[in-house]
C-alpha cells in the first residue's frame, strides 16, 4: 500500500504538465490525471492515517472536478482558450 504515493506524485506531476497546454484535450487529460492523483492520495492518506492530507486531496478532488466540467463546458462552446 505504500507504494501508491509514487504513482499518485507522478500522475500529478504529467496532469501539471499537461494543464498548462493550449489544447483542450490536453487539458481534460490534465484534470483527469488530477483527479486520478487525488484519489491515489487519498487512499494514501488514510491507509497511513494522514487524515488532513485525505481530506486536502478531497477537497482538491472536487475543485478538480469542477474544473473539468467547465473545461468540458467551454470547449463544447468552442472557446480556444478557455480554462
Amino acid at each position: 500500500m505504500d507504494f501508491i504515493q509514487w504513482p499518485a506524485m507522478v500522475v500529478i506531476l504529467v496532469a501539471s504538465w499537461l494543464a498548462a497546454s493550449q489544447r483542450a484535450h490536453r487539458r481534460k487529460l490534465a484534470f483527469l490525471g488530477f483527479i486520478l492523483g487525488n484519489l491515489l492520495w487519498i487512499v494514501w492518506g488514510l491507509h497511513v492515517e494522514a487524515y488532513a492530507l485525505a481530506l486536502l486531496d478531497g477537497i482538491l478532488c472536487g475543485m478538480n472536478i469542477r474544473g473539468f466540467m467547465k473545461n468540458r463546458t467551454a470547449t463544447q462552446r468552442g472557446e480556444p482558450n478557455a480554462v
